[in-house]
């Protein structure tokens, strides 16, 4: 036993300081790696350990060993998440109540706020190397002369290659950047591939004695449906009975695993999806593309058991806490919006720098062709696997990526550590949130929050450590909040209220002091977590209590006044 363990236990029995277990008293003395990874655009059913027929063994494995958190959740949206990952903060405090555009105030100016303080700036004040690999999205996307204050190297990483924006071609992406500077792809780059190869060469070039903390950010499988040809084949004919029996599949597994409660629902298939049949218009285009989507995260988790694989080789896997989780809900985007694309750009050189989202060309000459123009799989096709499929993504739940009913904001959380988290394969349930991962990570990492960061004064932390939930042990928090586009939702331990926007019901909220009631549903979540039953009629009160703690807590974190 080393000495320091011999005094911490020492002053356990002479009630000096609060007793600890072994585990967290080593790691007092020994701070763990922290590897956080994030995958793009999935659904809470997708991976095999929350109830996917997608092959994730690598996932499912850290989850074998580790912990499953059931009732983790997102920001609804790329961007607004990215930023509260990295903050502890709600995304409208963090600058990035929407996307990277400015809409007009400071909770919605599309731009990462300098009174927040990144991950890595706060484990860097404990020591900590910071690495980020993969996407970044949290700052505009400028080509010419660009404001570089808020890319990865000047808020906190060590060392950065990915994305500065958010989607893009897997092989010809826009906005590829090594530490700060635009580059243009090597020949035959495939993103999990490279940005797997970055992290795992910061991981092998890794030899100082401190830790290190590695933000491993994937494009997969956001659309383009992107994959190696090898890897789609695997995928031929898994899904040919079709989304309906895909849902139905994955529910009563969900429900088998205790994933789902037996009084949830299955909500009714979109009804924006058709049923499956023989006579579904461009059938072998929508397997093709859900095959490809499978591929993908295949693939990815693949590229994390490569991540593994170094962490094992280099001694470091016993002591790395390892979070695997993901932005939002599935993606139900069709990519309508996108109109007639020239067909007389020219071919870009090797070295020229792409700076498209939807490229014109490859890089040997071919048109890019967009949705049912395309095939999905191969650089000359961007398609999205669109509303039929996210439907399936999402089981059991409503709605999808922008919204904030459960299919949009729910999200897997998986941690395994190996020296700080004894019980093995189990569900934690407590409802938490992005806002506390950065507890989570300061926490372990004996990391202080600061209140002053390079001279600018510091929203406080709103998160809440996880270390407790590791085990066993509840997390006390009032409520967690979400808007999202006019989308409102509330969750105070098992009661949620939500509010879908539309056309029909704008809010004009700066202007009033009470939301109506009947704007809001309200759902037992422990009974009713897929959200079939609105009770609010027989729980006003209820209601009226979370809907004014919803407006105090809109005025507080500058989601009012929210720009139109």
């Amino acid at each position: 036993m080393s000495i320091m363990k011999y005094i911490a236990i020492l002053m356990c029995i002479l009630g000096l300081t609060n007793c600890k277990s072994d585990s967290e008293v080593s790691n007092e003395i020994n701070p763990p790696n922290i590897v956080l990874i994030m995958g793009d655009d999935m659904g809470f059913s997708d991976l095999g350990c929350y109830g996917g027929e997608i092959r994730t063994p690598v996932l499912d494995g850290l989850a074998a060993g580790g912990l499953r958190f059931s009732q983790f959740y997102n920001a609804a949206r790329c961007c607004p998440t990215r930023a509260s990952l990295m903050t502890g903060l709600y995304p409208q405090q963090a600058g990035v109540g929407h996307m990277v555009n400015d809409r007009g105030t400071p909770a919605y100016a599309g731009d990462l706020s300098h009174n927040a303080v990144t991950i890595a700036e706060a484990l860097k004040g404990a020591g900590y190397a910071t690495y980020l690999s993969g996407k970044w999205h949290i700052t505009p996307y400028v080509i010419d002369n660009p404001d570089k204050s808020n890319w990865p190297r000047q808020r906190g990483f060590d060392k950065f290659f990915g994305m500065i924006s958010g989607a893009g071609s897997f092989y010809d992406p826009r906005s590829l950047t090594d530490n700060n500077d635009y580059v243009a792809p090597r020949k035959g780059f495939y993103s999990t591939t490279d940005f797997t190869d970055y992290a795992i060469r910061c991981i092998d070039d890794h030899k100082s004695e401190k830790p290190f903390f590695m933000y491993l950010s994937y494009m997969a499988p956001h659309w383009p449906m992107h994959a190696p040809a090898d890897e789609i084949a695997k995928y031929k004919g898994h899904y040919d009975k079709g989304w309906d029996q895909m849902r139905s599949d994955r529910y009563n597994r969900m429900k088998d695993m205790g994933l789902v409660g037996e009084s949830w629902e299955l909500t009714p298939r979109d009804s924006f999806v058709e049923a499956w049949s023989k006579d579904i218009p461009d059938q072998a285009w929508e397997l093709a593309n859900m095959e490809t989507y499978a591929a993908m995260t295949t693939y990815m988790d693949m590229s994390i058991g490569r991540v593994v694989a170094s962490l094992k080789a280099n001694g470091m896997y016993e002591n790395t806490l390892i979070l695997f989780l993901q932005d939002n809900g599935a993606c139900a985007e069709e990519l309508d919006w996108i109109g007639e694309r020239p067909t007389d750009t020219p071919t870009l050189g090797v070295n020229q720098l792409q700076t498209e989202m939807i490229p014109f060309k490859t890089r040997d000459g071919g048109l890019i062709k967009v949705m049912k123009d395309g095939w999905p799989g191969d650089p000359d096709g961007y398609t999205a696997y669109g509303r039929n499929w996210a439907n399936a993504s999402n089981t059991p739940f409503r709605e999808y990526k922008h919204w904030v009913h459960e299919g949009g904001i729910s999200s897997p959380l998986i941690a395994h550590w190996p020296d700080g988290i004894n019980d093995k394969g189990a569900w934690r349930n407590e409802p938490s949130h992005l806002i506390d991962i950065m507890a989570t990570c300061l926490d372990v990492g004996g990391a202080t929050y600061p209140s002053t960061y390079n001279g600018h004064k510091i929203t406080p932390l709103e998160g809440k450590s996880l270390v407790p939930a590791f085990a066993n042990k509840s997390l006390e928090r009032e409520a967690i909040y979400w808007e999202h586009e006019g989308n409102r939702a509330v969750r105070m331990g098992k009661w949620k209220i939500v509010s879908k926007a539309s056309k029909q019901r704008s809010f004009l909220w700066d202007k009033v002091e009470r939301l109506k009631l009947e704007d809001w549903e309200l759902y037992d979540m422990d009974k009713d977590r897929t959200e079939m039953n609105d009770i609010s009629e027989s729980h006003r009160e209820i209601v009226q209590q979370m809907a004014d703690m919803w407006m105090v807590w809109a005025k507080r974190a500058g989601a009012i006044p929210r720009p139109t």
